[in-house]
């Protein structure tokens, strides 16, 4: 009767259907840009819980009932040689087979993951083979963690939580600094917060900038130019930078658009204002960025331009259109 009963709870329950209700394909910007900056190392559980091949399986039974797990991965000497699942421990209960050792039951062809991946290639891993857990090796071979379908979508609630408390941050300091726009001197000065990755956010920057140029009066012909040189500099700190900041003077016959980022500086400035030249990685060209435009446009519209980076001092770039 128990037998029939774990049974039925394993097909409801393994079936083969997605783990993760999540593509690294398709989804939100702000899940895809978690799951390729969170690690599988960040995610996983450890220590692990773990048997020799010469322990029974009836030990092993014993195991996971008093853990509260459905799988135990098999070690000998710090090398995972095969995993046992609750499924195994069903099949030598209803074989008689429970006072075996594990070595003669175990699964031995394994599917692992490494803990320095993307947390995308596990939720692909997950979706494409629908195991309610991987074993996780160092470089060295070593079994370090296990992953579970269940500890992604905490993560991602997690990070996700720690990123809505980011964006409401970044709001209120918008806010402060559109209430401060117009000090006594007469000048606009307008300054905006850069998120790394924040694909989703880019451009907000250049679009104030150019609401209220053109509510100024500016000519159109100069404020699509100021448009153009604030957003290649907003999105360069979107993509190559740790995070930065936009900010725009206006007054006195000119636009002065200043670019600061915590970057890890520029290698090579010469190349990097030659057209097409990129550091992008195939993940951001992959979303249709990084075709090494930026700089030279904003150059390209500019009255005025300045380019000063380094390893330790990080990016700065400044731009000034007359009108």
């Amino acid at each position: 009767m128990w037998i029939a009963l774990a049974r039925a709870w394993l097909s409801r329950h393994t079936g083969r259907m997605p783990s993760v209700p999540i593509s690294p394909d398709a989804g939100p910007q702000v899940v895809l840009e978690l799951l390729y900056r969170l690690k599988v190392r960040d995610v996983m559980s450890a220590p692990v819980i773990t048997a020799s091949p010469r322990e029974s399986m009836r030990a092993i039974q014993f195991r996971m009932r008093d853990n509260g797990i459905t799988g135990v991965p098999i070690v000998e000497e710090d090398r995972l040689v095969g995993l046992v699942a609750i499924s195994d421990v069903i099949d030598a209960l209803d074989k008689g087979r429970i006072n075996e050792p594990a070595e003669a039951l175990m699964a031995k062809t394994l599917i692992v993951l490494e803990d320095d991946m993307p947390l995308a290639f596990a939720t692909t891993y997950f979706n494409r083979y629908s195991y309610g857990r991987f074993p996780v090796l160092d470089r060295s071979g070593r079994l370090v963690g296990v992953i579970a379908a269940s500890d992604i979508i905490r993560a991602l609630l997690v990070a996700m939580n720690e990123e809505v408390q980011r964006l409401e941050e970044r709001l209120s300091e918008r806010l402060a600094a559109e209430a401060a726009a117009r000090p006594p001197d007469g000048m606009t000065r307008l300054s905006f917060p850069v998120v790394r990755f924040d694909f989703e956010n880019a451009g907000s920057a250049s679009a104030a900038i150019k609401k209220e140029l053109k509510a100024r009066g500016i000519d159109p012909a100069i404020v699509r130019r100021a448009a153009v040189a604030s957003y290649e500099l907003e999105l360069n700190e979107v993509i190559h930078s740790l995070g930065g900041t936009i900010s725009c003077a206006i007054g006195e016959g000119r636009i002065e658009i200043l670019a600061e980022d915590r970057g890890p500086g520029i290698p090579d400035l010469e190349a990097a204002m030659r057209e097409g030249f990129s550091t992008a990685n195939e993940w951001i060209r992959s979303l249709g960025f990084g075709a090494g435009m930026g700089l030279p446009n904003a150059r390209r519209v500019s009255d005025d331009f300045s380019l000063d980076s380094g390893p330790d001092r990080g990016t700065t770039v400044r731009v000034i259109i007359n009108y």
